[in-house]
């Protein structure tokens, strides 16, 4: 079962959040053997994605992470998210899911152009 975390992103900027793993031993799980998907979307049976995270494993973590372009172009408000790992075998198992509340932004990247 995926662990629950809500997340905060303030829109337009750069964003990124690692997740620390472990096996029931505790030591840090090898994740440079999987790949890694993680997305945004407004509610969980949209079609289409809000926004698709950047996702880096390594020893013992998951890094999420999006441009501040990317959260410049998503509304302020609520989303879900989760992010899946596939392992060698295509064994899919999903690792974190939640809510991410985008807050608004007064400055916008355009006022740096």
């Amino acid at each position: 079962m995926a662990v629950q975390a809500n997340i905060t992103i303030d829109q337009g900027t750069t964003f990124n959040t690692s997740i620390s793993m472990t096996d029931a031993s505790n030591n840090p799980l090898d994740l440079s053997v999987y790949i890694g998907r993680a997305q945004i979307r407004a509610w969980y049976t949209s079609l289409t994605p809000a926004a698709l995270f950047t996702v880096t494993l390594l020893l013992g973590s998951a890094t999420l992470s999006l441009t501040a372009t990317q959260t410049a172009a998503l509304n302020p408000g609520r989303y879900v998210y989760d992010l899946i790992v596939i392992d060698q075998s295509n064994i899919v198992t999903r690792i974190i899911q939640g809510v991410i509340t985008i807050t608004p932004a007064v400055t916008v990247l355009a006022d740096f152009a």
